[in-house]
């Protein structure tokens, strides 16, 4: 068996040393390892032999099976440079132009909103897109027969857990995690089950914010969101605050601002009125406080809430959400 391998091991070299094309160095290959080549022939009758004396011809079996892959492996390749610099080279070919991927602009909008914050001292938060009912809904004072819950309709993946229908959920598990101050925005994806139409789709991305400390007042929240709109939309725009209903913050209001594209003078995108919602916000209700373990005797704090696709669809002139998701690289290299 030992002459054999040794053999077949001076025939391989006489072969590999000079071949002329693909074709005969894929013969040897084949010839040596393929299915019922040469190497295939020994194991078959290393097999046959007792298994006291196996040892040494099937280690310089398999030696010998290694050292043929390897050996074409290497031909192979300066076979492929030989060949290569055979080739003329034609220097009035133009190149092959490398396509340069872009940020998406959801992500290029998200990222501006949270440099600004940033800048006024808050931290970035993330938490899990699939929830509990508890942190989506119980613990921001969602009561389980109220019809706030209908105006969140999203998509259960077994009893209690479902698609967060905001990134809220976060704000709980960040005031179970510390105490405050805390001061914190929270960007993610959320999900509802929407219409899908030009206007709405069945997710969205989402930047909250939080702020709890001592003595935070709704004064310290109408600061906070109007430097925020002058540094995103410009130092002109105007804010207008209307009261309105959310179960986690008391009191509550829409926050608007004049419209970027008639400043204020009435347009078709603002509906003629010179103004354009962008945000809910409001003053932590004292329910969310308690379930979080805060004394709301002691401390309070202020939310906010803002559409990553609306902001975009807005600073972007775009008029139809869907595009987002279309994966359209004729859309999308347009920012």
């Amino acid at each position: 068996m030992e002459k054999k391998i040794q053999n077949f091991k001076d025939s391989f070299n006489k072969e590999i040393v000079d071949f002329s094309s693909w074709n005969t160095l894929e013969g040897i290959r084949i010839r040596y390892l393929g299915r019922k080549g040469r190497i295939a022939d020994l194991f078959k009758q290393l097999s046959a032999l007792p298994p006291e004396k196996r040892r040494a011809p099937g280690k310089s079996l398999n030696e010998l099976k290694d050292y043929i892959q390897s050996r074409i492996s290497q031909e192979s390749n300066r076979f492929a440079v030989k060949k290569e610099k055979k080739l003329p080279l034609d220097t009035s070919l133009s190149g092959i132009r490398q396509h340069t991927g872009k940020i998406h602009p959801l992500t290029k909008i998200e990222d501006e909103i949270k440099d600004i914050f940033k800048r006024m001292g808050f931290a970035v938060a993330t938490g899990p897109e699939v929830e509990t009912e508890y942190y989506n809904f119980d613990a921001l004072n969602f009561p389980k027969d109220h019809p706030a819950r209908d105006m969140q309709d999203t998509y259960y993946i077994s009893d209690g857990v479902l698609l967060r229908t905001h990134t809220s959920p976060v704000q709980i598990r960040v005031m179970e995690s510390q105490s405050p101050p805390v001061r914190v925005i929270i960007p993610g994806r959320v999900y509802r089950n929407e219409a899908i139409s030009a206007r709405s789709y069945c997710l969205f991305h989402q930047v909250e914010g939080l702020y709890v400390d001592k003595g935070v007042t709704f004064g310290n929240l109408k600061g906070t969101l109007e430097a925020f709109a002058q540094a995103l939309f410009g130092e002109g725009v105007r804010l207008r605050f209307r009261p309105s209903y959310f179960p986690f913050t008391e009191p509550s209001a829409e926050v608007d601002i004049s419209c970027i594209l008639c400043q204020g003078r009435g347009c078709r995108v603002c509906k003629r009125t010179g103004w354009l919602e962008i945000l809910g916000a409001g003053m932590v209700d004292p329910a969310v406080f308690l379930a979080v373990g805060y004394d709301p005797e002691a401390i309070s704090g202020f939310a906010f809430g803002l559409g990553v696709d609306r902001i975009a669809m807005l600073k972007l002139g775009i008029d139809d959400i869907r595009l987002f998701f279309g994966n359209d690289l004729r859309f999308l290299e347009q920012f």
